[in-house]
């Protein structure tokens, strides 16, 4: 239940082969032409190309996917084909979508590694639909640290949110209802942050400054975080449950954590438990969800991400008074296309000369 691992890249040649050869670097998603010439700057063996027109408007600053609808005339599409099969690298996945990198692996046998800007980059591999061969010849690496202060900051607004009954002040607000009462504190509590990556780690530094007790479940049951007071391995997860106060969720979806919060997990949390996820919805069992919410078995949600997406207009979760949605949107900074090149750039150092590529999707379990 950990982060994306660091894994040795296969290169298609030697260290000194990279020395020599210019390698060519296309940009695949729409970004910032000033962000664009830092990476021309970067080193003279790297050659840059970005066609700012073939790329879609964008929706909002970082957005890697563009408008709904948008389609390149014959013309246009045959030079953004010609790019991309000029590429060893993709900076972005075209399109944004699994549908884009299969074409792109399949239509560029030269084609050697592709950067995600998604943390969950490897669902798209997984939904891709690669060959053994296929991913054993294009590496892909995930955005995984881009958002973890976004992400984590989010965990803390929920909370906080939950904690000091937000929903229950903006009811009042609405009402024009004055009254006096007590709230919890997030100080003495105890947080299980279930997943303990990047994301994880920095939630749990900031519960610690909180004065939180903080533990955290991750596939080893190690870390080396001064700010978990616990560690512990999958298996251990419902008997931490009643323990805790709130619960913060960062797990990918892989088969191994798919509806590991279910029935049972809800039953064994307390009454005033809360819960946080920014990971994957399909962790997440939401009709047992909507059950302990609806018979106040759980305090309340803060849930960003759903098993359906877009969350269903039908979904029982839009009208509950104890659950804050958020569209999806938690990760998304005015920073990300700045992280995401520093992170970028960082693995094309390490690429130039064969040394390891930070955040590579495992090909097997695809996080």
């Amino acid at each position: 239940m950990s982060g994306p691992r660091t894994v040795r890249r296969q290169p298609c040649g030697s260290s000194s082969k990279h020395e020599r050869q210019l390698i060519t670097v296309a940009i695949a998603t729409p970004l910032d032409a000033e962000l664009v010439t830092s990476l021309r700057a970067l080193d003279a063996r790297v050659s840059v190309l970005y066609q700012p027109e073939l790329l879609p408007p964008t929706r909002y600053p970082g957005d890697h996917r563009g408008v709904d609808g948008f389609r390149r005339d014959p013309e246009d599409e045959s030079r953004w084909q010609e790019m991309l099969v000029r590429a060893e690298v993709l900076f972005g996945i075209p399109g944004d979508s699994p549908e884009g990198l299969a074409a792109a692996v399949r239509g560029n046998p030269r084609l050697r590694w592709v950067q995600g800007t998604a943390a969950g980059t490897g669902e798209q591999v997984k939904a891709a639909g690669l060959t053994r061969d296929e991913l054993e010849r294009v590496v892909v690496t995930s955005a995984s640290g881009v958002h973890v202060a976004p992400l984590s900051e989010f965990c803390l607004l929920g909370l906080l949110a939950l904690t000091k009954g937000l929903p229950h002040l903006q009811s009042a607000q609405r009402a024009h209802h004055w009254d006096h009462y007590p709230v919890a504190e997030l100080q003495g509590a105890t947080l299980l942050v279930l997943g303990l990556g990047s994301i994880g780690t920095e939630v749990a530094r900031l519960a610690k400054a909180f004065g939180m007790r903080t533990l955290a479940i991750n596939r080893s049951g190690k870390s080396d975080s001064p700010h978990v007071d616990e560690i512990h391995e999958p298996q251990s997860l419902h008997a931490l449950l009643p323990r805790v106060d709130a619960l913060v969720v960062t797990l990918p979806l892989t088969d191994e954590t798919a509806g590991v919060l279910d029935a049972k997990a809800f039953e064994l949390l307390q009454p005033h438990a809360i819960l946080v996820n920014v990971g994957r919805g399909g962790v997440v069992d939401e009709p047992a969800l909507v059950r302990a919410l609806r018979e106040q078995r759980l305090a309340g949600a803060v849930l960003d991400v759903f098993a359906t997406e877009p969350l269903p207009s039908d979904s029982p979760l839009w009208d509950l008074p104890n659950v804050m949605i958020s569209p999806h949107t938690a990760a998304l900074s005015i920073h990300e296309n700045e992280r995401l090149v520093e992170l970028f750039a960082a693995n094309l150092r390490r690429y130039l000369t064969g040394e390891e590529l930070a955040g590579r999707v495992d090909p097997t379990h695809f996080f």
